[in-house]
């Protein structure tokens, strides 16, 4: 909730890290008084079928996120394309598509960030592995062990990303 809404300056932030198999998120509040860890998880898409029902399930997926956690922003990860894996970047495209429009749908705005913004905003390296990532994404907030699977732990870094670049610490 953003302080319009309730009084307080907080302001909450849904990180997505887009896959047609699994999509991960992570909430966080931003407080006057630092940054908390509200909620994350995966949206489970269909590993096999038409491209349609498969985008369905994740647009579904994060429409029920946005409305059950009411973010204030989306933070998400831009395409990466890679010109040996050009189908990848394709099917990719499909799924931040239906990301997007399920933000659009409901009023959340997007930031989009590049993976080496991220990874240089989280840990001072643009090229930094995915467990310094990780253990950074621990660090920032104070949780007992690495978030799994995976794509949970990249989608707090995204969002973490956008607090750190927007946040007047």
């Amino acid at each position: 909730m953003d302080s319009s809404r309730n009084g307080n300056d907080v302001r909450r932030i849904l990180g997505v890290d887009p896959g047609l198999n699994i999509t991960g998120y992570g909430l966080i509040a931003s407080t006057s008084t630092g940054i908390e860890l509200c909620e994350a998880g995966v949206i489970r898409g269909r590993a096999r079928g038409e491209i349609a029902q498969r985008v369905q399930v994740i647009h579904d997926g994060i429409v029920e996120v946005i409305k059950g956690l009411q973010p204030d922003i989306m933070a998400l990860e831009e395409l990466y394309s890679h010109c040996q894996h050009p189908r990848t970047a394709i099917l990719m495209g499909h799924a931040r598509g239906v990301i997007c429009l399920a933000a659009a749908q409901n009023g959340v705005p997007i930031k989009h960030y590049s993976a080496t913004q991220i990874k240089k905003i989280i840990t001072g390296s643009g090229r930094a592995p995915k467990l310094q990532m990780q253990m950074a994404t621990v660090r920032e907030l104070s949780l007992s062990k690495i978030p799994e699977p995976p794509d949970v732990a990249d989608a707090l870094s995204i969002a973490l990303c956008h607090y750190f670049l927007n946040s007047n610490r």
